[in-house]
């Protein structure tokens, strides 16, 4: 199944938390990362009174379930340090399904395409970097599409990477 996992990190050593989440989701059972996309650094969304995060998109190939996949991707948040303590606040990392090949899901733990897919800029702009063509299940849009319809403006930068 072709998945896009979103990822985020506004805690410590942003980026080399994204590293070693892209790392460790290319270690997944019957997982393979295909590409990464450009990391941004953006703007905080919902809770803004924290630092700017960075922010990834990394397209992979896997045999898990969706539940199977989003568990997986708890332990490697949980690994890394991540505190749920806070809802929408600051992080080492954030693992998010966004797009699940064609699959719509509404279960209580789980939801994809992701529920805020379509309000996040912070997501659709590496999204759309890596596949502006691929569809949005149950929107009927490609993201590029949903991009464009986007009212989000936060701020979305290509980010340098210093290390």
């Amino acid at each position: 199944m072709q998945v896009f996992l979103g990822l985020g990190s506004n805690v410590g050593d942003r980026e080399g938390y994204l590293r070693k989440a892209v790392a460790a989701i290319g270690k997944l059972e019957r997982s393979w990362v295909r590409r990464a996309s450009s990391i941004y650094e953006t703007e905080p969304w919902g809770k803004r009174d924290q630092d700017p995060f960075l922010n990834q998109v990394v397209e992979v190939d896997t045999k898990l379930g969706p539940q199977e996949l989003l568990v997986a991707c708890q332990r490697i948040e949980k690994d890394l340090g991540r505190d749920n303590r806070e809802r929408w606040g600051p992080r080492t990392i954030d693992i998010d399904i966004l797009i699940y090949s064609d699959v719509v899901i509404e279960d209580e733990n789980l939801r994809v395409p992701h529920r805020l897919l379509s309000e996040r800029r912070f997501v659709l702009v590496p999204l759309t970097e890596l596949s502006p063509t691929v569809s949005v299940p149950g929107l009927g849009k490609t993201v590029r599409e949903v991009l464009e319809s986007c009212s989000d403006r936060g701020r979305v930068e290509l980010y340098e990477s210093r290390g």
